[in-house]
């Protein structure tokens, strides 16, 4: 039984915030295809109803980290679409003052810790955030995104040994979509229920549809309660699908088209749209208004991306140590 109720509001939520996720994520690959954002780009697409589920059961004050395919996260959080997008141009009004680019994106005011490029070097890192505030008897809860590829990483089982011992307040997610980069799961793992890997250290584990919000909201509400009652950690395998390359320079032969299509028919967008329409919450002139909104939105990032400044050369000295002055950084 859910404690967070799934109600009209939820499902209004759930359609905005996706679509903005989508047609972010849609503007942000046309704009690297422009060269407008450089670097390495890792888009979401598909993968939305996996943050939106969370999102309407996690409380202001709970926390989030997450791998390098990042943009998602930090827009269901609660970071600005404007300083997101001017991350990605590397202005110095992004996130992270355009130090941190596409794939290492911080924003402390909303507990959004990143953004890791080291593949499973996120994983002791959220355990450690819940640790902290647990420490502090903040009643809290981190939740800690990784990618089916970086579950072979030893970190996880020397965290996941720790946080099940110490009972730390952190959910545990593998956004589990079928390949990690372009090598399928069955062909890197010999246990391909990966969710599994949970269960040696008595930790609460279980797969999810990750395409379906109201799956992932119940089983987050679960994981989140246990957590907030001092039950300890959770580990849930999202068992979701990006429609994209691993990233802008991933051509895809690892699969077929037909395979992404059969993804597609299950896409979290529609299927929440349709819900919407059935049950009567709104009509398709909210459908329609909601969309122009969202695009708005987007607009107004690039726009606010394209005219931000670039960060003056005096920061690469800056947010390097975090002790000020510090003896050994010259000019």
């Amino acid at each position: 039984m859910s404690s967070v109720a799934i109600t009209k509001d939820t499902y209004l939520h759930w359609y905005e915030s996706m679509l903005l996720m989508r047609k972010f994520e849609e503007k942000s690959g046309q704009l690297y295809g422009q060269q407008k954002i450089r670097g390495f780009c890792h888009l979401y697409i598909g993968q939305e109803a996996v943050l939106a589920g969370a999102m309407s059961v996690m409380k202001k004050g709970d926390s989030m980290i997450t791998a390098y395919r990042d943009h998602a996260h930090a827009l269901a959080q609660g970071t600005s679409p404007n300083a997101v997008m001017a991350e990605l141009y590397g202005k110095a009004t992004g996130c992270s003052k355009g130090k941190g680019g596409s794939m290492h994106m911080f924003d402390k005011a909303n507990h959004f810790f990143g953004g890791h490029g080291i593949v499973g070097g996120q994983i002791p890192m959220g355990a450690g955030v819940a640790f902290a505030n647990q420490y502090l008897g903040k009643d809290t809860v981190n939740v800690c995104y990784m990618g089916d590829g970086a579950v072979r990483q030893g970190a996880l089982t020397e965290t996941f040994n720790m946080a099940s011992l110490w009972k730390i307040p952190v959910i545990f997610v593998c956004e589990n979509n079928g390949y990690a980069m372009g090598t399928s799961v069955a062909r890197t793992t010999i246990q391909t229920d990966i969710y599994k890997l949970g269960l040696p250290y008595d930790i609460p584990s279980s797969a999810v549809d990750g395409m379906d919000p109201v799956a992932v909201h119940n089983a987050m509400d679960e994981a989140i309660e246990r957590a907030r009652k001092g039950d300890g950690p959770t580990f849930l395998e999202m068992r979701t699908y990006r429609y994209k390359g691993h990233s802008m320079s991933d051509p895809q032969k690892y699969r077929t088209k037909d395979e992404v299509e059969s993804y597609k028919a299950k896409d979290p967008i529609e299927t929440v749209k349709n819900a919407i329409l059935a049950n009567g919450y709104a009509d398709e002139k909210w459908i329609e208004d909601i969309d122009e909104k969202i695009k708005g939105v987007v607009d107004e990032a690039v726009k606010f991306a394209e005219e931000s400044p670039w960060p003056e050369a005096s920061e690469l000295y800056t947010d390097v140590y975090v002790q000020k002055n510090y003896p050994y950084i010259r000019d």
